[in-house]
Order: structure tokens, then C-alpha cells, then sequence
């Protein structure tokens, strides 16, 4: 029988990497994406009906129970990426303690409504299932102004710790992977925003921060999310796997988005 995935955020980026992998083989996937300009090269993919578009918010838990519908009667639902994230940061002496807690939200609620939905039709099916979530080498190498998003992803590999305990009497595992930099549309047109002078600058900054001398193609970070999803990573459960070249281990993090003045 095919198996069929969810992957939030799979339009572009390692989403859409996530995507293009598992559809190699003989399963199913489901993408969930905020805008459906990211899901135009849906229409001519050659895996036809075996992808399948949903447009909206991956918070919403209306839009992931919909999403885990669509896969349950596309296939046998193995398999759930939480990928869905939103850049908004912050410093804490710069907005209110709500307006912190709401940007936190942006990237934590995704993987929460995401395992939540997954873990029920596992539970309820009496299946064995995986998750993958997308954390950040940002979980333990804070960046200054960026609190948003270091505590989120911080919050998301505590989540997949718990989870995976809870869970895994039940067949159901959970990990996360934890990215360096990746050249990804977002980082391509990051880029081209800059002066070339600029550009220039942190691209090189980018190649001193990982050993390899380069960043991560998407390709490299989705290969490690669909081991983690397979049988052949059956006994892999709670972890939170580097994908980052080495980045994390050489700690030379320079970046800065919003000194302290």
C-alpha cells in the first residue's frame, strides 16, 4: 500500500526538498503552504495526484486535522514534517512581553497543532508513525536579536524530547533536525537585496562558519529529515540531529541582527 506524509511549509526551501524526496518513491504527500504562489509547480508535477495542495495557516489546527484527512485516504499515513516557519524577531527591551510571546508563537504553534494532529491519527489508527521537526543550530547558539526564534526552536526540541517518551510505547517516534544556514530562495533573495559589497561579505562570513567552507543545499538537510522518517531509522527516538556541517561544534557565530545600544 502507499504511504502518505504531511510536510507544512513544503513549498520551497527544504520543504519542498522534504517533498521532492518522498515522492521518489512510491508514497504520497500532502503540502501545506500560507500562499499558493508557493504551490504553482504543484499543478504540472509529475507525481500527479500523488501531491496534494492544501492552502493555509499550519497553526490552524482545522487545516491540519484537514490535512491528515487528505493523507489517511490517500494512503497509509506514516509520516508528519513540521518545516512551517516564520522569521519575525525581536530584542526583549524593544516590545512588550505579549508582543514576545506572540512572535514565539509564530514559530512554535505550527509544530504544535502539527504533532498534535499527527499523534491522534496515529493513536486512533493504532499505527506506528513518525515526526520530524524543524529546530535551528539556533536552539543552542543564540544570535543576538533573534530571542523569537531561538526560544521557539529552544521550545521545539524540549517538545520533541517529551513527545517522543510519551509516545514511543505507542510505535510513535519523534525527532527534530537542526540546520546551519541553507541556500534556500529565502537565503538567495536575501542576497540579491544587498550591495554587492555586502553580499559579498556574508557570503564569505557564511564560509567561515562552517567547516566545509559552504552552506547546506536544502537537498543535504531533506535527505537527514527522510532517514529520520523511515524504517531504517526505527530505533531513533527524541534525537535532535545536526544537519549544519559542523557548524555547531566549531561555535564561531559571529551574526548580529539587532545590537544593544
Amino acid at each position: 500500500m502507499i504511504s502518505s506524509y504531511v510536510v507544512t511549509g513544503g513549498g520551497q526551501g527544504i520543504g519542498r526538498a522534504v517533498v521532492e524526496r518522498l515522492l521518489d518513491g512510491p508514497n504520497c504527500v500532502v503540502v501545506i503552504e500560507r500562499s499558493p504562489e508557493a504551490l504553482t509547480w504543484i499543478d504540472e508535477h509529475p507525481a500527479g495526484q500523488r501531491v496534494l495542495a492544501l492552502i493555509g495557516d499550519a497553526s490552524d489546527n482545522t487545516v491540519t486535522e484537514q490535512a491528515a484527512d487528505l493523507a489517511q485516504s490517500a494512503g497509509a499515513f506514516s509520516g508528519w514534517v513540521n518545516n512551517a516557519a516564520l522569521f519575525r524577531d525581536a530584542s526583549l527591551h524593544a516590545v512588550s512581553a505579549h508582543e514576545m510571546l506572540d512572535l514565539i508563537s509564530l514559530n512554535l504553534s505550527p509544530v504544535i497543532a502539527g504533532c498534535q494532529s499527527a499523534i491522534r491519527r496515529f493513536l486512533a489508527a493504532g499505527t506506528p508513525g513518525a515526526i520530524v521537526n524543524l529546530s535551528s543550530h539556533q536552539a543552542r547558539q543564540a544570535v543576538p536579536g533573534c530571542t523569537p526564534y531561538v526560544t521557539a526552536k529552544a521550545a521545539i526540541e524540549g517538545l520533541t524530547r517529551a513527545l517522543a517518551v510519551e509516545y514511543a510505547p505507542h510505535g510513535i517516534r519523534v525527532n527534530a533536525v537542526a540546520p546551519g544556514s541553507v541556500e534556500t530562495e529565502r537565503y538567495k533573495e536575501f542576497l540579491q537585496q544587498q550591495e554587492p559589497e555586502v553580499s559579498a561579505r556574508i557570503e564569505q562570513e557564511m564560509r567561515l562558519l562552517h567547516p566545509p567552507g559552504r552552506i547546506a543545499r536544502a537537498q543535504e538537510v531533506a535527505a537527514a529529515i527522510v532517514y529520520l522518517l523511515s524504517a531504517e531509522a526505527s530505533f531513533i527516538n527524541g534525537a535532535t540531529v545536526p544537519v549544519d556541517g559542523g557548524r555547531s561544534v566549531l561555535a564561531h557565530d559571529p551574526e548580529s541582527l539587532l545590537p544593544l545600544s
